[in-house]
């Protein structure tokens, strides 16, 4: 006996809940629409994405996920919490909090392998692809699409009573389901990230990575400009100060993912254990780590700006 639209809705929640994920929404998979195609074109031609190419790349597929997986009728957008319960002592290089534990995407692609299976196993035969920052996927948008949470000033998917520490994953399927609702914003007239970013690299719902310490210290390859590190002061790998002082964080709790857990010997490095630290052992100590994107070279540079 076939599911109906809803009973199908309703499991594939269920399996989302019982592989960890704190949020599941369900939104249509087609094009984005004028105004946030325009928004991004916008935004690249303004030259806001900086040195990462990849971002203009696969424009059409990027705006069209039904280009991206033959097929896709649906997409299910999932939120993974990433908050740590211990954290480095603020004298120390600073890490981001996402890169505490181990690579978000090795721990995620492998849950949303299960979730394909078991949507095959316990709904219907179904095909698809998931993604976890890893092609032309708008997964901000989507999230906001299916009623995950919103977009808040600091670009960010904020989930309402959780915050905004959480990484974002999709399954793109052919398979029909009912729809949750977009969010709207709950940001109100607060202004606190783009008030507290030292850069001012945020203007309400755009960020020009130029300017932002999280490009700086992990996606800008090279050396970088007289004027770049001036604000960087001890952010050793990326920045969470438009997070942190976001009044929606206040709800964060520890995450129950064992994989994000702190590598504890990386919360205590010292400036100097970083600087003794050659390519082989950063590569064998980060093998795991998503602070290994950066590559050695990057946290050097990084390193002699501190």
């Amino acid at each position: 006996m076939s599911l109906s639209l809803s009973e199908k809705t309703a499991r594939i929640k269920q399996i989302a809940t019982r592989l960890g994920f704190d949020a599941c929404g369900l939104v249509e998979a087609k094009h984005i629409g004028n105004v946030a195609e325009h928004h991004l074109q916008n935004w690249l031609d303004m030259g806001n994405h900086a040195e990462m190419e990849y971002m203009a790349n696969h424009f059409e597929k990027r705006c069209d996920p039904t280009l991206l997986v033959e097929g896709a009728r649906s997409i299910v957008v999932l939120a993974l919490n990433y908050y740590p319960e211990t954290k480095q002592a603020e004298h120390l290089p600073q890490i981001a909090y996402y890169a505490y534990g181990k690579d978000y995407h090795d721990v995620i692609r492998e849950k949303l392998n299960q979730f394909l299976q078991l949507i095959n196993e316990e709904i219907e035969p179904t095909t698809g692809r998931g993604f976890v920052d890893s092609a032309p996927v708008l997964e901000r948008h989507w999230a906001q699409q299916a009623g995950i949470g919103w977009i808040g000033k600091n670009n960010l998917l904020i989930i309402p009573r959780m915050g905004s520490f959480f990484l974002l994953a999709e399954l793109i399927i052919d398979l029909e389901l009912d729809y949750d609702k977009p969010m709207a914003s709950r940001c109100g007239e607060c202004h606190r990230c783009i008030d507290a970013c030292p850069t001012n690299a945020l203007q309400p719902h755009s960020l020009d990575a130029r300017k932002c310490l999280s490009y700086l210290t992990i996606e800008k390859r090279g050396e970088f400009t007289t004027e770049e590190p001036e604000h960087l002061h001890n952010r050793l790998f990326g920045c969470d100060i438009c997070q942190t002082v976001c009044p929606w964080n206040k709800f964060s709790k520890p995450t129950h993912v064992a994989e994000f857990n702190p590598t504890a010997d990386i919360l205590t490095y010292t400036k100097e254990q970083w600087h003794k630290m050659d390519e082989t052992s950063f590569r064998t100590t980060l093998r795991h780590s998503p602070i290994k994107r950066t590559k050695f070279a990057g946290i050097q540079r990084n390193l002699g700006r501190l």
